[in-house]
């Protein structure tokens, strides 16, 4: 029963609705690079585990902030990332990189030490040839939309040349003002000077900063855009007066602002932002519970983003109510929840999907997005949620070439749970049917508005 469900869901349309693929990968449509710049450096699941068993970042690749010589060889990179292969055993990352090898390049021998550099001269090789070009994968893989994710001082000038280029791929943008709405951060005052040149006038107050935000949102909106996504630590809510929100902007312009500023403030922007959800209709994504950066001296030395963000324990019933309680009811709002707590999926997250009509619940994330994380996210939440509470599918990439394997892992798994649940007659195979084409393609579209616009 699961291999025939899956056999139906395997050909349908790769529909990625938030991921971190750059737009440049194909506004530009250039080779990619050899294979140790494509599949290892970018990807933090592959050096946090090595870094993990004490492999230095410097011998990886991964460029250091001062500038100071890191490994340059990618051959040497890409031996020794070959002989920690048995590192990956029973991960989502060896399961991605398996699918990857045999089916994006062909590769039919076991990566392993003695394998490594027959493999990448057969990774190399396919690299400079069209069908391996970005836009010749993107259409290979079927992908229906890709959406990227982008500050709100971004320009979308990659996104500008896409559409000019004639090409028929649709890639979108998606709306993150995280940096400057981060006002305790040292970087802030640089964010919003960028958001202001972008905008073309200085902002002085609150008032004039959420015009400009607003101003920014129907940009991205006019350039496909059919989304936010905010990323905070706690997904704390609450309303403050127009004076209470402009004494925070000011502290911040003085460069006096502190974190507790920032919580009330992100707080009550997280408001502002769904009101304007309900007036621009984008989606509202929301992407709590990472503690970003905890190893502060690999911070120091290679930046942010490099394998140290951690899942801190999360609680939603009563950080959400303030904005739930104000545009949960609202039929013109949608907001996409996210967790790294599954301590909170049966507890609250199900619970709340599972009445309010403007909730739905993002797939299994991040350090869940596996085969046994998937699993447990469906048996957790369905029966109190369903599965037309939740979002469907997205795999939240950087690695453009695992897109495919995510999809496909997500197809097998939902295949399988459902396949359960005919096999104990909780369902019949009627009913799996639907069941798994929406998951793996109708939840997504209808969840992020498009078929409306399509």
């Amino acid at each position: 029963m699961a291999r025939a469900l899956y056999e139906e869901t395997r050909g349908l349309p790769l529909v990625c609705p938030h991921g971190h693929v750059e737009p440049a990968l194909l506004a530009e449509n250039a080779p990619f690079p050899e294979p140790t710049a494509l599949l290892l450096i970018p990807d933090h699941y592959i050096f946090r585990m090595l870094y993990s068993q004490g492999v230095p970042l410097e011998d990886l690749g991964i460029p250091t902030r001062d500038g100071t010589p890191v490994e340059g060889d990618p051959r040497r990179i890409w031996q020794r990332f070959a002989e920690h292969w048995h590192l990956f055993r029973g991960t989502p990352t060896r399961a991605w990189l398996d699918h990857e090898l045999h089916e994006v390049f062909g590769v039919r021998t076991k990566l392993s030490g003695d394998t490594a550099q027959a493999i990448y001269d057969e990774i190399a090789e396919r690299l400079q040839s069209p069908e391996y070009r970005p836009r010749a994968l993107f259409e290979r893989f079927n992908i229906e939309l890709l959406a990227t994710t982008d500050a709100a001082s971004d320009s979308l000038e990659h996104h500008r040349t896409i559409r000019e280029s004639g090409w028929k791929g649709r890639v979108i943008p998606t709306f993150r003002p995280d940096a400057v709405l981060r006002i305790a951060a040292p970087t802030w005052r640089d964010a919003l000077a960028a958001f202001e040149r972008v905008h073309g006038a200085p902002i002085g107050d609150q008032a004039a900063f959420v015009d400009a935000l607003a101003t920014r949102r129907a940009f991205f909106k006019a350039m496909g855009a059919t989304a936010t996504d905010h990323a905070v630590v706690e997904p704390y809510t609450a309303a403050l007066r127009p004076e209470e929100a402009d004494a925070l902007f000011q502290r911040a312009r003085a460069g006096e602002a502190t974190p507790a500023d920032q919580r009330r403030y992100e707080a009550h922007m997280l408001l502002e932002m769904a009101r304007l959800s309900t007036e621009d209709g984008l989606v509202m994504q929301l992407h709590p519970g990472a503690f970003r950066d905890h190893n502060g001296v690999v911070a120091a030395r290679f930046g942010a983003d490099k394998g140290a963000d951690i899942p801190v324990a999360t609680e939603y019933t009563r950080n959400l109510q303030a904005l739930l309680e104000t545009y949960g009811n609202d039929p013109r709002f949608t907001m996409v929840l996210f967790t790294l707590d599954e301590s909170t999926y049966a507890r609250e997250l199900a619970p709340l999907a599972g009445h309010y009509p403007a909730l739905r619940l993002g797939p299994a994330w991040w350090f869940h997005d596996s085969l046994e994380g998937m699993t447990r996210y469906r048996e957790r939440v369905t029966e109190t949620a369903g599965i037309y509470n939740t979002a469907g599918f997205n795999d939240d990439t950087r690695a453009f070439c695992s897109i495919p394997a995510r999809h496909d892992l997500s197809r097998r798994v939902d295949a399988n749970w459902l396949a359960g649940l005919v096999a104990r007659h909780v369902i019949d195979m009627d009913d799996a049917r639907p069941m798994a084409r929406a998951l793996a393609y109708d939840l997504v579209r209808r969840t992020y508005k498009l078929d409306a616009d399509a």
